[in-house]
């Protein structure tokens, strides 16, 4: 059998109590040979009150969102007629919706509030009562108008989606508080442990809470802080009670995989608990990762990464249509600043600067002008002072930027010529950051991947803290877009944008 040696970090979110001075046992924790019955029912088997909140929350508001989009197509159908037979129908809709959304896995406890999943239900349920009206409407040869289904289905689907976003709202801002979160026992080796206790304590929203770690016997855990509990001597299945864990995650360990693992999952399944297993791979998106059934084994398939073909020509459509609606959009902006920009100060409107592109093709990037002409000079005698990321140029109060670009820059405004490169094809919506030549010279061998797609007019970058992020941390948001991108991600970093513009942060 297999022994780990647990360390303990956190034993409850809302109480930490020091362990005594000098104490440092280590306990053993054993995967049983045996898988033991099922313990006796519990407190801890109870359903989480958040838990059980939230799903009312959740059917309250499919049933809300049912009758809304029910009542909204049949107004728009057919006015003030009374139509018994289709006050009938948005009468059975928020069941049929109900049960669509229950089939579709949107009301299942692990997707409560952890990421897009439960968006992907709401969509597919629309999808399926709109095959089932046609079904069934056909088979027993109803006359449905259908005028009433292309409206009342897509209200539904939409009153719900944004039911279930204000949802997630409400549950992140609780598990930025400590609240309603799930107690996660990590297991693997020191590394592992480390690693992956991190990527889950830095997204609370995400609802986990490590309250333990487990070793295998002999590794040391490195712990920056005194020990704060004190510990005892038992096995993993022990520690699931004694802790009031909800989820057990392996990190990669093969030590504990094959039948070890199996073992452990089914005394996890009798105890209700969860177990997580993490394959070791990071930075990569959930669709490039597949399980497939190879030769009697589940088999973890990673996909290559989109550098070419369908899904690149889409983008570049995406990109000159929506480019094109956007400058024609801000076109009144366009010509204000650019007026502002001329009167303000001597020098021309636009800056243009050599910026490096997909493939390292070398274009002219434009901007509004927001420094004095002379800026390029006079940047030697403001170096000892610069604020930037080590490798960038960057300063909080710039002495060299005009009374107008400051204004411009606060709400991004200079950057909205860059939708003339847009179209021209050298940059794209959303991207990795166009980065200078110089700073090409500095790449290592793998950062050169970030050239695998174009540069953005916005990015993952933009949304994550702007000027604010240090060189290592904006290339690791620019390798991850160019691994993992698509047209949704694209979308979801346009919304995001807005509010990171509005919001200011890192923008000087």
């Amino acid at each position: 059998m297999t022994e780990f040696v647990m360390s303990e970090e956190v034993a409850d979110s809302a109480d930490l109590r020091p362990a005594p001075s000098g104490e440092r046992r280590r306990p053993v924790w054993v995967v049983p040979d045996e898988v033991p019955a099922i313990v006796p029912r519990s407190a801890r088997f109870t359903e989480a009150r958040w838990v059980s909140k939230y799903r009312w929350a959740a059917l309250a508001a499919d049933v809300l969102a049912a009758l809304v989009g029910g009542t909204l197509a049949l107004v728009a159908r057919f006015g003030a007629q009374i139509n018994v037979g289709y006050i009938l129908l948005g009468a059975v809709l928020p069941v049929a919706w109900l049960a669509c959304v229950a089939l579709e896995r949107g009301y299942e406890t692990r997707y409560f509030g952890t990421g897009p999943e439960e968006f992907r239900s709401i969509i597919r349920a629309a999808v399926a009562l709109t095959a089932l009206v046609a079904i069934t409407s056909y088979a027993v040869k109803l006359e449905v108008a259908r005028g009433f289904v292309v409206l009342a289905v897509p209200m539904t689907c939409l009153a719900a989606m944004v039911a279930r976003w204000l949802l997630h709202r409400s549950i992140s801002w609780r598990r930025f508080a400590g609240r309603c979160m799930r107690r996660v026992l990590v297991v693997g080796r020191n590394d592992q442990v480390t690693t992956l206790r991190r990527h889950l304590e830095e997204r609370p929203a995400d609802g986990y809470v490590v309250v333990a770690n487990c070793l295998p016997r002999g590794d040391s855990f490195e712990e920056p802080e005194p020990e704060r509990l004190g510990r005892t001597e038992m096995d993993i299945l022990a520690a699931v009670d004694q802790y009031d864990v909800d989820v057990v995650a392996v990190a990669t360990d093969p030590e504990l995989a094959g039948h070890s693992l199996r073992k452990l999952s089914w005394a996890l399944e009798q105890r209700g608990v969860d177990l997580i297993v993490s394959p070791g791979i990071v930075e990569v998106a959930g669709p490039r990762i597949s399980i497939r059934p190879v030769a009697g084994l589940s088999l973890l398939h990673l996909e290559r990464p989109s550098v070419s073909g369908g899904p690149h020509l889409l983008k570049s459509i995406f990109d000159r249509v929506v480019g094109c609606l956007l400058l024609l959009g801000v076109s009144p902006i366009l010509l204000i600043a650019a007026l502002l920009v001329k009167v303000s100060s001597r020098g021309p409107v636009l800056f243009r600067q050599t910026r490096v592109g997909r493939g390292g093709e070398l274009f002219q990037m434009l901007k509004f002008r927001t420094m004095v002409a002379d800026a390029e000079a006079r940047k030697a005698e403001l170096h000892a002072l610069n604020e930037g990321n080590g490798v960038l140029f960057k300063l909080r109060d710039d002495p060299r930027v005009t009374r107008v670009g400051k204004y411009l820059r606060r709400f991004s405004i200079d950057e909205l010529p860059q939708l003339v490169n847009v179209l021209r094809g050298d940059m794209s919506l959303v991207g990795p950051r166009p980065p200078l030549p110089a700073e090409v010279a500095r790449y290592a061998i793998d950062d050169a991947r970030r050239m695998l797609v174009k540069p953005g007019l916005t990015g993952l970058w933009q949304v994550s803290g702007r000027s604010d992020l240090t060189w290592e941390e904006s290339m690791r948001l620019d390798l991850r877009y160019a691994d993992n991108w698509s047209i949704a991600l694209d979308l979801l970093i346009l919304w995001k944008t807005a509010r990171a513009v509005l919001g200011r942060d890192g923008a000087y």
